[in-house]
């Protein structure tokens, strides 16, 4: 499941943004301020940040500049602001999309889902800002610090992790690392592998895999 930060001080709009976006799916984290939403990014990882640029407690082009430099998460502008001066402004602080006011709902869901697949699909790189994956190198890094990671450790976080969001099947998992040359064939060695993993990425605070009961796993960031 992807998520997503609404950050809009309209309440009406906001809320209007909020629940389109989770009738598609979207776990929706809705921001009402700068201040809220920077409380927010610090504990939790965005899949894209919808952003306003007139906000009550600072300026969205600012807060934008601020959360790139601390994590590389998707932005759409949805802003009123529609002189050329102000949209170029936000694709060069790193902007996916700018949306002016005012906007067709459909078409605000069809880039938020544009933007979401491109990005799942057209990346070497995971980084939520604490976790880093590197599948060019193969390396995997906790900020600074590397994570030594097994063979079999690696081709499941992988695997997951190109299925973010989505329950993988015990089976399904199974049979995909097999045919990438893991020889597990039972749910407890793949649980066994899957406990080492967790403890080499996983924190109090990061917790990245879900078992689902009876079923599989899945990738929750």
């Amino acid at each position: 499941m992807y998520t997503i930060l609404v950050l809009e001080d309209d309440v009406e709009l906001n809320q209007t943004i909020t629940y389109a976006l989770k009738k598609e799916g979207y776990h929706i984290f809705s921001a009402h301020s700068c201040k809220e939403a920077e409380k927010f990014t610090e504990n939790e990882s965005f899949h894209l940040t919808i952003l306003d640029v007139n906000l009550p407690d600072g300026d969205g082009f600012q807060f934008c500049k601020w959360l790139k430099a601390k994590k590389q998460v998707p932005v759409l502008f949805v802003s009123a602001r529609d002189l050329e001066e102000d949209i170029l402004n936000g694709y060069e602080l790193g902007a996916d999309d700018y949306v002016t006011k005012p906007f067709s709902m459909k078409i605000l869901l069809k880039k938020v889902y544009v933007i979401l697949t491109r990005k799942s699909q057209g990346t070497n790189i995971y980084d939520d800002g604490f976790l880093k994956v590197n599948f060019e190198l193969g390396t995997v890094r906790q900020k600074e610090n590397e994570c030594l990671l097994s063979p079999t450790e690696y081709r499941i976080l992988k695997k997951l992790i190109e299925n973010k969001g989505k329950l993988l099947t015990y089976s399904i998992l199974l049979d995909s690392l097999w045919d990438e040359g893991v020889q597990i064939t039972d749910k407890h060695t793949l649980a066994v592998n899957i406990n080492r993993l967790r403890k080499k990425i996983e924190t109090e605070e990061r917790s990245y895999i879900s078992n689902v009961y009876g079923m599989g796993y899945i990738w929750k960031q």
